[in-house]
């Protein structure tokens, strides 16, 4: 099947009632973002890709007692002229600017996440924490490229912590995820938790506290993330040594207060508003 045969710049269609429902919770599902064929297509190039880099490169993400959380591997669309239309896809990005309510956005990078059986939870965490961008206006998109249950790892969220208060920006780590949780016990506060189908998507502010179960089944969790934020947003000044890591690796040759624009970050999708 060629990739041609796809419209990946096609229209999803987010409805009014979906851009509040997201600025309200900083979380949505969207079902059948990519159809059966599309995921026929790319969910082997994808999975050969990562699978490929991690047979020659440790990629495992792991937490200070040394438990396995997920592997990850980073822009892949610079590894693949197959992937890179998906990973570039109009469709996505903008989904992206519509939930922000931004006029256009940039890629910060893609991630392809698979966490095995045995994966370990992963903490409580916001994921702009490690993020050099100076803005609020960040979203991650996580495609299925699978059916995911619950026992699988499924990802969950807590409803409304983008709108800051209760939960700082800090690393993930076996003591946050005892703090966070007993917050979100005491206080009463709303979680959801995300079963999904092989071309759903789930879409949620950098901000967002979220974490994912253990996969307790007998099969792997994969997803497909792409990270966007707003068009015009500076480089922000790193507040922790993951933000300088990021900041060389996915902002190269930029400096704190310049226009993320790099060559990594293509402009995806613009507003003819």
């Amino acid at each position: 099947m060629e990739t041609t045969t796809f419209n990946l710049a096609a229209t999803y269609g987010i409805t009014f009632a979906e851009a509040a429902q997201y600025q309200k919770d900083g979380h949505i599902l969207l079902r059948g973002v990519l159809s059966p064929e599309e995921i026929e297509y790319f969910r082997p190039l994808l999975i050969s890709c990562a699978e490929e880099i991690t047979h020659t490169r440790d990629m495992r993400v792991q937490l200070e007692d040394l438990n396995t959380l997920f592997t990850q591997v980073t822009n892949i669309w610079r590894r693949s002229e197959e992937i890179r239309p998906l990973i570039f896809a109009k469709k996505f990005a903008r989904i992206a600017a519509e939930l922000m309510k931004v006029r256009a956005v940039r890629l910060y990078h893609d991630q392809v996440l698979l966490k095995d059986p045995g994966g370990t939870r992963t903490p409580w965490h916001k994921d702009h924490y490690y993020w050099p961008l100076a803005t609020h206006n960040t979203i991650k998109m996580s495609l299925a490229l699978s059916d995911i249950s619950h026992e699988m790892g499924a990802m969950v969220t807590v409803t409304g912590s983008h709108h800051g208060g209760l939960f700082p920006e800090v690393p993930f780590s076996l003591n946050t995820q005892e703090i966070f949780s007993r917050v979100i016990r005491t206080h009463n506060i709303p979680t959801k938790t995300y079963a999904m189908n092989a071309g759903d998507a789930m879409f949620h502010s950098g901000d967002l506290l979220h974490s994912a179960l253990e996969n307790t089944s007998t099969r792997r969790r994969e997803i497909l993330s792409i990270i966007y934020y707003a068009d015009g947003t500076l480089v922000a000044v790193p507040t922790c040594q993951q933000r300088i890591a990021e900041m060389r690796e996915f902002l190269p040759g930029l400096h704190p207060g310049e226009i993320a624009a790099s060559e990594l970050n293509p402009l995806l999708y613009e507003s003819a508003e």
